[in-house]
């Protein structure tokens, strides 16, 4: 897969173990994607692209009332060496209540609960805790 996906993955692990508010990181379509996700579902601030450099996008992580991270830990499933794939069936029977799961799909990026109401399967990126 793409390798700046999880250096993205990795800076804001980084980031929010580090409890900075703002980090930067490279600009890509799958990365983007990703982030109005994360940004749909409340794990981030917010995001844009910076004006000086338009190949960098700013990242402003989002923390609880009590100074925790809104990530708690953000773990990848597929990996480059072994890929790992989930039929339309196989989603079904993921319990998404209690994580909250992205999958790659041939419509792009979807969480589980798109993917169900869709009823299309997909390469599993990342589980957010």
């Amino acid at each position: 897969m793409k390798n700046y996906l999880w250096n993205m993955f990795a800076s804001i692990k980084n980031g929010q173990l580090a409890k900075k508010s703002v980090i930067i990181t490279s600009r890509k379509n799958i990365s983007e994607s990703f982030l109005k996700i994360l940004w749909n579902e409340g794990f981030i601030s917010g995001y844009r692209i910076l004006s000086q450099n338009d190949k960098k996008i700013e990242i402003f992580l989002k923390y609880t009332r009590t100074g925790k991270p809104a990530i708690n830990s953000l773990k990848c499933l597929s990996k480059p060496g072994q890929r790992l794939y989930y039929s339309a069936k196989q989603i079904w029977k993921l319990d998404s209540s209690k994580t909250f799961l992205i999958i790659s799909t041939n419509q792009g990026l979807k969480t589980i609960n798109q993917c169900k109401k869709d009823k299309v399967g997909g390469e599993p990126l990342v589980v957010i805790t």
